[in-house]
């Protein structure tokens, strides 16, 4: 007879997935995680993973995507939502930590948005790759070059500021007009697809709720989450209070349940240390398998 050897990793996986286990029964839901930048190649490995998730006995209807990520390609979080769909009917988002760019644009693709007063979204500011694995804000390069060009055609510009708004890349600047539309594009296709399909009725007057009025409000939150001077700058993070006060946008507190924040928190922090522990930058993970990607 073969013996398995038990290794700490085994262990603390083992434990991992119990952990997601509890929090799929508090949620009634299937649980998948997602830990990392939103860059091609996630697509692939998440719709591999939910295939085999699917297709497990005792399947849910729903599916809880606890994510965490400092942003990256709106063009993925396309993929992805469309992957998520195509095996669950209701999809939920809960944000443990933070969610920043391209992963607010994905959280917005939910039925259902789960935050506590610790949890933050970010500016919906695209992501440019660079050398050497950084990005940064594409929004920022647009709001300077405008800033530059008012200037020049207002005759205030100096010598110096003309040198650095004829050094802007026009196919670049182009690429990240393209972003920013795309991003704009997608949550307001999914706030009114998903997160505004059972608003019916008016909060105070009890109107009914159109079309025209859904996509009105979808339109007010992107050009707000899309607004970099609003927030100062992309890494802010912005609460669930400011998202209710500000955006009038509605976000269920998953702290208001002692259970469920206590299973969250625990779940959050093993995945955390273990990560840190194993040097793991990004990482899909079920009740079934624990995959580092990077």
């Amino acid at each position: 007879m073969t013996t398995r050897i038990l290794t700490s990793n085994r262990i603390v996986q083992f434990h991992l997935s119990m952990e997601i286990e509890k929090i799929e029964k508090e949620f009634d839901a299937d649980c998948l995680t997602y830990v990392g930048p939103i860059v091609s190649g996630i697509d692939d490995s998440i719709r591999d993973i939910i295939e085999d998730l699917a297709k497990q006995e005792g399947k849910r209807n729903k599916l809880l995507f606890i994510l965490e990520t400092p942003g990256g390609y709106a063009e993925t979080t396309r993929r992805i939502s469309d992957t998520l769909r195509q095996h669950y009917n209701v999809v939920d988002f809960l944000i443990p930590s933070y969610a920043m760019s391209a992963g607010t644009i994905l959280a917005m693709s939910g039925d259902a948005i789960h935050m506590d007063y610790y949890s933050v979204l970010g500016p919906i500011d695209p992501q440019i790759p660079q050398p050497g694995g950084n990005f940064i804000p594409a929004l920022g390069y647009l709001v300077r070059y405008e800033d530059l060009l008012k200037k020049a055609n207002n005759g205030g510009i100096s010598t110096a500021e003309m040198k650095i708004l004829l050094s802007f890349d026009q196919g670049e600047l182009y690429s990240y007009e393209q972003a920013r539309d795309l991003s704009r594009s997608l949550l307001e296709e999914w706030l009114v697809k998903y997160k505004f399909k059972d608003w019916t009725v008016t909060e105070t007057k009890k109107r009914p709720v159109t079309i025209a009025m859904k996509k009105q409000r979808a339109k007010q939150i992107a050009e707000k989450l899309n607004d970099v001077r609003l927030w100062n700058s992309h890494g802010i993070g912005i609460n669930m209070d400011r998202l209710r006060r500000e955006l009038n946008l509605k976000i269920d507190d998953f702290g208001l349940n002692a259970t469920s924040s206590e299973a969250v928190r625990r779940y959050h922090g093993l995945l955390s240390d273990y990560m840190t522990r194993m040097s793991h930058k990004s990482v899909i993970h079920t009740r079934l398998t624990y995959e580092p990607l990077m």
